[in-house]
């Protein structure tokens, strides 16, 4: 399995805002499009005073991870729907995409 760790440095103040919208937006229409989201939330400890957020999902391949990703991108449902509410909170991100295995998925998710 590949498995994508996404960390996200949010504007200030928005991070509520962001968790709720991608728990209750972004995770669902990611799991209509077959993403599997293993876990998602506000990071425990912010860096540097910067508020932060995550999300992890898991692929059964490197090449699943860029098909599902491209195809759901480039849905309208996502353009359309809460991705200006998730990208206008965003100052930056970071992905680091590993293998794993499926007990190391299991074990991450909630």
């Amino acid at each position: 399995m590949v498995l994508e760790i996404r960390t996200y440095r949010l504007k200030p103040g928005t991070r509520a805002e962001f968790v709720r919208v991608m728990r209750e937006q972004s995770v669902p229409l990611l799991r209509r499009h077959d993403i599997d989201v293993v876990d998602c939330g506000a990071s425990l400890v912010d860096e540097d005073g910067h508020e932060e957020a995550y999300l992890i999902r898991a692929f059964a391949s490197l090449e699943a991870h860029r098909a599902q990703e491209e195809a759901f991108y480039a849905s309208a449902e996502w353009q359309q729907g809460p991705r200006e509410a998730i990208v206008s909170r965003i100052d930056s991100y970071h992905t680091i995409v590993i293998e794993a295995s499926e007990e190391a998925v299991r074990a991450l998710r909630r």
